[in-house]
């Protein structure tokens, strides 16, 4: 990069979550930093649940761990883009009629215990922040949980003051862990998805207006989300670009008919009208969204997110990295018409508006 270049997105990354697996090259971080490499990867966002996941106890403690995780991806060709903790932050906030489902997320000593399932959640998420100071990271992706999905549609109406109540308490429980990013010098990017108390613009800043709009408070930017929910995704850019920290790179498309929509019938992900697919066989306009990031000067990565109820894991992944590549763009470092512009002339300025 030329030393005057402004800083753009970096890329291509891919978010591990959905390759994880006991067999090669799924089953060590070093084998499958290697294999992301291998795919052109430069980046690799890490989940941190499992056995090939980094230890956040450790890594928060120790910066010899931390630095060995680093070494690690650096030998195998890739940087650590940020740390996930989607279901450790699901587990925030869960509303009864979900909380035996939502016991798989965590450690099994703690299944059917709430309340000690979240305080464990709680601490991972600080955890986090931790460890991603220690390992030079900005940001950490994560769900916001969510107490009022099943209210999500006003039928019986709503009791007044329910939304306000709900809101309420889910600020109170994220307010600590917001101050610990702070303390860390963290984003904490929240991912908008259907099924979460933070789904879209208007929940995000009803939040953030719970929250007294703590700078630690991001999103993470995933556009198949809003497709699934007709949102004007383009626009959202416009709108929270200020807000943005992360960006997930994934596709989907939005097909309904005479027997379903939004909502989906509760079919499978392949008869739905709104489903996930591979980076170019959806129907979001990326060229477009690289352009909005880069004009607002997101520097941050673009990372591929692999779902796709068609297409295998495999070909997914080999294909999301010259598909990110391809939409990168350099920042441009002047005007395109500067060779025809002139040195500026306040009195020239005032003769050509005709006030002299």
């Amino acid at each position: 990069m030329a030393a005057n270049a402004r800083p753009g997105l970096k890329g291509p990354a891919i978010f591990l979550a959905q390759f994880l697996d006991d067999k090669p090259p799924f089953d060590t971080l070093p084998n499958l930093a290697r294999w992301a490499a291998d795919l052109g990867y430069r980046g690799i966002q890490l989940p941190t649940l499992g056995p090939q996941c980094p230890n956040l106890e450790r890594a928060a403690a120790s910066q010899d761990y931390c630095d060995e995780l680093l070494g690690q991806c650096a030998d195998a060709g890739v940087a650590i883009s940020e740390l996930s903790t989607h279901l450790q932050g699901q587990l925030v906030a869960v509303h009864p009629a979900f909380s035996e489902a939502f016991d798989a997320f965590a450690p099994p000593a703690l299944r059917g215990r709430p309340d000690e399932r979240q305080a464990w959640a709680v601490k991972q998420l600080k955890l986090a922040a931790k460890a991603s100071r220690r390992l030079g990271l900005k940001a950490v992706a994560s769900f916001s949980g969510a107490l009022l999905w099943p209210y999500v549609y006003p039928w019986p109406q709503r009791p007044a003051g329910l939304v306000d109540e709900g809101f309420t308490e889910l600020a109170r429980r994220w307010r600590p862990i917001l101050d610990v990013y702070g303390e860390e010098g963290i984003d904490l990017c929240f991912e908008l998805h259907p099924g979460e108390d933070l789904h879209d613009g208007a929940t995000f800043e009803r939040f953030l207006a719970a929250v007294d709009d703590h700078p630690r408070a991001r999103i993470l930017y995933d556009p198949s989300h809003f497709v699934l929910q007709q949102l004007d995704y383009l626009g959202f850019i416009d709108r929270y670009h200020a807000r943005i920290g992360m960006f997930h790179v994934k596709d989907a498309e939005f097909r309904p008919d005479a027997r379903s929509g939004v909502y989906g019938g509760y079919q499978d992900w392949a008869e739905r009208p709104g489903r996930f697919r591979s980076l170019g066989d959806g129907q979001v306009d990326f060229g477009a969204i690289f352009s909005k990031l880069t004009q607002y000067g997101f520097d941050g990565w673009a990372v591929l997110e692999w779902e796709c109820c068609l297409k295998d894991a495999a070909q997914g992944a080999a294909e999301g990295a010259p598909f990110i590549q391809r939409h990168l763009i350099q920042p441009a470092t002047r005007a395109f018409d500067d060779f025809a512009g002139s040195d500026a002339d306040p009195a020239r300025n005032r003769r050509m508006l005709g006030l002299e």
